[in-house]
């Protein structure tokens, strides 16, 4: 008698192993095809972020060389502008030069009244030799304070981009939590219905 219920209870316990069994391949089945989802997810992230970096990357380039020719055209306008300028006034002191030569030349035999006009000539040329110093000295002080105002326009800009890279980078995160998310609800309804 012990013996045929040891065998009743053998093939009670078979079903339910089996059961078991069956129970566990489908839990493993649920655990491939949630690691299978949970692969196409960071698949997708990774495309997105490399979508994104490439875009900020090319807004970044475009900015710099915008900052970089709006700094070359200001650069070279000012430089024309201060070498007409100077041509100008070397112009007018050449002009007067050949004058005061003329002048020397035509009164040589009237002493006095050439030293006074040899006097006025000088003076002349002093006051546009002076005036072409002065613009000299001011053209190098607004080209300091060209690249002073572009260097605090430069580290202006840099903050700029850290801010948006800031930005840029909580999107991602946030993006990223949302997906994740979105996915584990996707997942959990998928194992539990």
């Amino acid at each position: 008698p012990d013996e045929s219920n040891m065998a009743d209870k053998m093939a009670k316990k078979r079903p339910a192993e089996e059961a078991a069994c069956a129970v566990g391949n489908e839990f493993q089945s649920m655990l491939e095809k949630f690691g299978a989802d949970i692969s196409k997810v960071m698949q997708a992230k990774k495309k997105r972020l490399e979508s994104l970096t490439k875009n900020y990357m090319k807004g970044s380039q475009h900015k710099l060389e915008q900052l970089w020719n709006n700094y070359h055209s200001q650069r070279q306008k000012m430089t024309e502008q201060y070498s007409q300028q100077v041509s100008m006034a070397l112009q007018q002191w050449e002009t007067e030069a050949q004058r005061a030569e003329e002048q020397e030349e035509k009164f040589n035999n009237l002493f006095r009244q050439q030293q006074k006009i040899l006097q006025q000539a000088r003076v002349v040329q002093n006051q546009k030799l002076k005036t072409v110093r002065d613009l000299y000295e001011q053209f190098v002080k607004t080209m300091e304070e060209m690249e002073k105002n572009q260097e605090s326009f430069l580290q202006g800009a840099q903050q700029e981009l850290r801010k948006e890279m800031a930005t840029l980078q909580k999107k991602i995160l946030m993006d990223t939590q949302q997906q994740e998310m979105a996915t584990v609800r996707k997942s959990l309804q998928t194992m539990l219905f």
